[in-house]
C-alpha cells in the first residue's frame, strides 16, 4: 500500500511534494539501468507514495517514456504523468542527434508518439521542454492548447524560461507549471521566475534539486564518472571547481546533523521551503537514495537554520557555471 506523503498542487493536480524525475533511468548519466531495474525503481516510488512522475521525449530518445508506460500503465489512475515536447532525437546517417524544434506540427507529432510510448490516452502535464526561439512562443503554446482541446493533454507547462516568456505564454493559455533547475547551488529562478509563478498561480517544479548529486554528498572524483556522463561537460564539475565546491561540504554536513536529516533531505527540504507552490523532482538510479529522498517531505527546517544554509551554499559561494556555453545558449535567460 502506498505511503502518505505531503501533498501540494501541481497546476490543477494534487501530487506528492517529492516527485520522481525519471531521466536518470535512461539518459545523461552513463549507462542506463536495465529495464528490470528501472521498472523496479518506478514501482517502488509508487509504493512509497510518489504520485508525480516526470519524463520527456528526449530522455533516451523515447526509451524513458517507453519504460514509464510499460511499467506504470496498469497503475495510471494512481499518479500524475508529466512529459515534454520541444526537444527530441532526430535520426540521420550519423546517428541520433538532439534537436530543439518548437514548430506546431512537430509538437503535435511528438505528443502522438508520446501517447503511444506512455500507453495512455492523455498526458496530465505536457511541457515545452525548451523554447525554440526561431518560433514565437505564442505559436508553440497555441499548438499545445489545441492538444488540450483535443483531450490529448490536460495542462501545459514550460521549462527553463524567463519570467517575461512565461507572461507571454500565459497571455495565450494558462500555464500550470514552470520547470527549471533549482537547488542551493543554482538560484537563477530567484531573480523573477519563482515569484512570477506564485503571482500567476503556476507551480514551480525544481529539477536537479540535489545539484546533480553534489548535495547528496559530492561527486568526489570527477574522473570516475562515466565517459558519457553529462557532468563531464559542466563547468561546475571541472576538477578545479569541484575541488573548491567540495570544501563546502563539511559545514553542510554539520547543518544536516543539526537538522537531524541526511544530506539529500537537507537540500530537498530547503527547496520545498521556498514556497508552497514549489515541488521537487529528484532523480536517482538507487533504491536506497529514492527512499531517502522521499523522506525529505517529512523534514522541516527552522527559519534560522534555513538562513544559515542559504548563506553557506548559493550562487556566490559555488564555483563554476551549471552549463557550458553551448548548452547555456539554449536556455531562455532574459530577465530570468
Amino acid at each position: 500500500m502506498a505511503q502518505a506523503l505531503e501533498q501540494r498542487q501541481l497546476g490543477p493536480f494534487t501530487v506528492s511534494a517529492i516527485g520522481l524525475g525519471c531521466m536518470n533511468l535512461s539518459h545523461a548519466y552513463g549507462l542506463p539501468l536495465s529495464a528490470e531495474d528501472g521498472a523496479a525503481l518506478l514501482l517502488r516510488a509508487l509504493d512509497l507514495g510518489v504520485t508525480h512522475f516526470d519524463t520527456a521525449a528526449l530522455y533516451g530518445f523515447g526509451a524513458n517514456e517507453e519504460l514509464v508506460g510499460r511499467t506504470l500503465a496498469a497503475h495510471r489512475s494512481r499518479f500524475t504523468l508529466a512529459s515534454k515536447c520541444g526537444i527530441q532525437g532526430v535520426t540521420s546517417d550519423a546517428g541520433v542527434r538532439r534537436v530543439i524544434d518548437g514548430r506546431p506540427a512537430t509538437l503535435k507529432q511528438t505528443c502522438e508518439a508520446a501517447l503511444r510510448r506512455l500507453r495512455t490516452e492523455v498526458i496530465d502535464l505536457y511541457y515545452l521542454h525548451r523554447w525554440d526561439r526561431s518560433v514565437p512562443i505564442e505559436d508553440s503554446i497555441g499548438a499545445m492548447a489545441e492538444l488540450e482541446r483535443e483531450g490529448k493533454i490536460r495542462a501545459i507547462g514550460l521549462s527553463e524560461v524567463s519570467a517575461a516568456t512565461l507572461r507571454r505564454a500565459q497571455a495565450v493559455h494558462p500555464i500550470a507549471a514552470v520547470q527549471s533547475e533549482y537547488s542551493l547551488c543554482t538560484r537563477n529562478a530567484e531573480i523573477a521566475v519563482l515569484e512570477t509563478c506564485r503571482e500567476l498561480g503556476a507551480t514551480f517544479v525544481a529539477f536537479s534539486p540535489l545539484a546533480r548529486g553534489f548535495l547528496a554528498g559530492g561527486v568526489t572524483d570527477v574522473a570516475a564518472l562515466d565517459a558519457k556522463d553529462i557532468r563531464r561537460s559542466m563547468p561546475r564539475f571541472s576538477a578545479e571547481n569541484n575541488a573548491r565546491n567540495l570544501g563546502l561540504l563539511d559545514a553542510y554536513t554539520a547543518l544536516a546533523r543539526e537538522a537531524g536529516c541526511s544530506l539529500p533531505q537537507l537540500a530537498l527540504a530547503f527547496v520545498l521551503g521556498r514556497g508552497a507552490h514549489v515541488v521537487a523532482i529528484p532523480g536517482t538510479t538507487s533504491m536506497t537514495h529514492l527512499e531517502d529522498n522521499v523522506g525529505a517531505a517529512r523534514v522541516t527546517l527552522s527559519g534560522e537554520l534555513a538562513s544559515r544554509l542559504d548563506a553557506l551554499i548559493n550562487q556566490h559561494t559555488v564555483a563554476g557555471e551549471r552549463y557550458n556555453a553551448a548548452t547555456q545558449a539554449e536556455v531562455d535567460t532574459e530577465n530570468f
